[in-house]
Formats: C-alpha cells, structure tokens, sequence
C-alpha cells in the first residue's frame, strides 16, 4: 500500500468515526434508506452490501476501502444470530408446493450492519489491512443514461471495479446494465444481486460462462418469490461482463447488448434474443405463444423482447402450463482472451 493510499484510507476511517461516534440505537434514524422493507436470507448479503456501498460512496470513501469495509461487515453480520429480526410469520397457510420463506426487518438489520461498519472502522484505525490483490491495468469508466418518454427511468447499472474486494475474490472487474420495462423493481434486483449470486458460484474460477447461467437463473428464482410476495409485475433484460486479467466473460438475456473494439476494430460479442430470431421464434411457438408484427416484432403481440428477469405471469409453469413469452435459465456467453 502506497503512503497516500494509506493516508487517505486514515482520514476516511476517522472520518467515518466522527459521523458515527456511537452505535446506531434500535429507535435512531438510517442515514440512508434500504431497498427494501422486507429480505430473505438469501436477500441480507446483496441488500446489505448495496446500502454499504452507497453510504461510504457518499462520504467519498477510497472505492478499494469501502468495498473491503463492506465485505467485512457483512462477512461479520452474516455470524450473528439474526432471529431477532425475523418478521411475524403470515398466518395464512402457504400452498403445499411452495416452501415457507423465513423474512427480515431490514431497518433493524441494517442498523445492525452500520454498527459492523462502525467496529470495522476501528479495528482498522488499529491496524489497516493491505487494499489486496488487484489488476495491474487501471481502466476507465463513464456512464450515460437517458429516460425517454418513460415516467421514471426503469433501466440500472452497475459498476464494480473492486469486485475482489467486495466479494473476497481475486481478480475482476464487473459491469451490468439492466434494461427494465413495467417498472424498476426486476433491474433493481438484477443489479443488487446477481453479482452477489456469480460469486457464490463454484465454477466461477474455471468455467465463468456456466457460472453466469447459473447466476441468472437463480437470480430469476429468487425474484420470483419476491414478486410473488409483494404483487410485483416488472421485467428486466440485462448485460453483464467479467474482466480478469486475462479474460472478458459477457453474459446476456434478452435484447440488451454490449460492444467490444479492438483497435479501433468492432468486434461482435453476441446476438442478443429477439422474437424474430428464428430460434426464438421455435421457441416460443413450441411454448403455444406467437409472433407478430405490430410495429416491431412482438410476443403475443405485446412484448417486444424474448427473454426477460421477471414476468413470472408469462414463464411456463409445470402446475398449470401456462403459455409462456420467455424462458429463463439459456442464456448464450462469450468468452475469450484478449
């Protein structure tokens, strides 16, 4: 660690210590809100780190430390007995078919992982760990986003130059955008959590494309049952890439795209799924859906895009069959050295 890494990481932590010079208490404020009101287990890590990143973020913090601040907070959190926080269960009886989902206050566990912040930053005022591993090329990153015609912008991204020192990883960087459409609620997701779920994965190391599919179906199941439980109607198509020092891996699902240029050169990373896609459109028709144009190319003469986070209302559903606009869990990747 360099002399001014080290001196700005100081000046951040006592910062940090004098806007924070006691644990929050049970009745104190949040310094800044939650994404939701309710997690599961499955929920607390990606919720956690989101509300972590974005307090030290607005305080200006050195990008590797908050990021290392946050994977240790909530490693720590992670320890503790969480069942006082646990929300009443419903009285209502669940379906046979669908397993009981055990939820959580998030004002009170995130007033509980500021205090982890809190006993991180004085640890670390004691004795400062290294920023850790870390590619050797720096790069550079802007971001542009316009609304349209749209209410509220329903598009998110993220950008995770510290991937390693926020998940505990070795080398990476991770980029996603996540085109949302019916309201914010399926990219919001998407951008909390699937990073949280592809680093989870075991194939991650040696099979980073597997890995992505992995993770964007698991993160398509879990906002299932969110959506389910809070009567939530969004899609979310989504983009997401993984650099390392060696390899770019570039996961999508449905139309939104990414561009590389080598030298000045375009080179063509993907085919995004569009319902004129001849496979798509074998797809869809073999689910009992159609294709027609209206305009553009749209599913059932409604939907413009194939494959979506989401929309649980059109995905094929063993019990009843429905008749299905998308399907989630194939999901086409490059990947190569560069």
């Amino acid at each position: 660690m360099s002399c001014v890494e080290q001196g700005d990481a100081g000046k951040f932590l006592k910062s940090f210590l004098e806007d924070f010079p006691n644990p929050l208490g049970t009745e104190d404020p949040l310094p800044i809100s939650p994404l939701s009101r309710k997690v599961s287990m499955q929920e607390v890590k990606g919720e956690s780190l989101d509300l972590g990143l974005r307090l030290l973020s607005a305080r200006s913090a050195p990008s590797w430390l908050g990021a290392a601040m946050c994977n240790a907070a909530v490693t720590e959190l992670l320890k503790d007995d969480l069942s006082p926080h646990y929300c009443p269960k419903d009285p209502e009886p669940q379906p046979e078919d669908e397993q009981e989902v055990v939820l959580l206050q998030s004002e009170p566990l995130q007033r509980l992982f500021i205090n982890k912040l809190r006993e991180v930053c004085l640890a670390w005022q004691k004795q400062l760990p290294s920023p850790g591993s870390s590619s050797s090329r720096t790069h550079s990153c802007s971001v542009h986003a316009i609304r349209n015609t749209r209410r509220k912008m329903e598009d998110r991204h993220i950008i995770l130059k510290d991937f390693n020192q926020l998940l505990g990883l070795q080398d990476g960087e991770y980029y996603a955008v996540f085109d949302g459409h019916g309201g914010v609620d399926a990219a919001t997701y998407a951008a909390t959590h699937l990073h949280i779920v592809l680093s989870q994965q075991e194939a991650l190391k040696s099979d980073a494309a597997t890995a992505f599919k992995s993770s964007f179906t698991q993160t398509d199941d879990m906002f299932k049952i969110k959506a389910k439980r809070e009567r939530l109607r969004s899609g979310s198509t989504g983009v997401a890439a993984l650099l390392t020092s060696d390899r770019l891996t570039v996961s999508w699902l449905g139309d939104s795209q990414a561009m590389l240029v080598r030298q000045g050169e375009p080179v063509t990373l993907m085919e995004p799924h569009k319902p004129e896609r001849e496979d798509e459109k074998k797809r869809i028709e073999d689910l009992g859906g159609c294709i027609a144009f209206i305009g553009c190319w749209r599913v059932n003469g409604t939907y413009a895009v194939s494959r979506a986070i989401g929309e649980q209302s059109r995905k094929p559903n063993q019990k009843t069959r429905l008749l299905s606009s998308y399907k989630y869990g194939w999901v086409i990747y490059y990947s190569q050295d560069i």
